[in-house]
């Protein structure tokens, strides 16, 4: 199975997500820019505090999921649901009340 070369990780508020649509749903990409743009309240300052776009780095991590390291992020994503299943940003654990979530990259750039 070919995996992805990169994706770019959102970090946002959790709270964020909880009234975006398709919250719950394993929501990727528009639908999570726009929850993040947005924010819960569909009003303001839920947006994502941090991006990075990260690359695969042809290792497996301790979940068994690829690699995928940029921009102080290290992740493993399974590729197929597209799911951070462990996450570092700067060298620590993603701090509680925040949530990481892929999103797609234009690649017409």
């Amino acid at each position: 199975m070919s995996h992805p070369q990169s994706y770019e990780i959102l970090i946002v508020p959790e709270f964020t997500d909880d009234k975006a649509p398709g919250a719950g749903k394993g929501a990727t990409g528009a639908s999570v820019r726009g929850a993040a743009a947005k924010g819960s309240d569909g009003r303001g300052p839920g947006t994502a505090i941090r991006s990075a776009v990260v690359t695969a780095t042809g290792e497996t991590g301790e979940t068994g999921y690829p690699r995928y390291a940029g921009e102080g992020m290290v992740a493993d994503i399974d590729p197929r649901t597209r799911a951070v299943e462990g996450l570092l940003v700067d060298g620590a654990e993603l701090a509680y009340g925040l949530s990481a979530r892929v999103a797609e990259r234009d690649t017409d750039a």
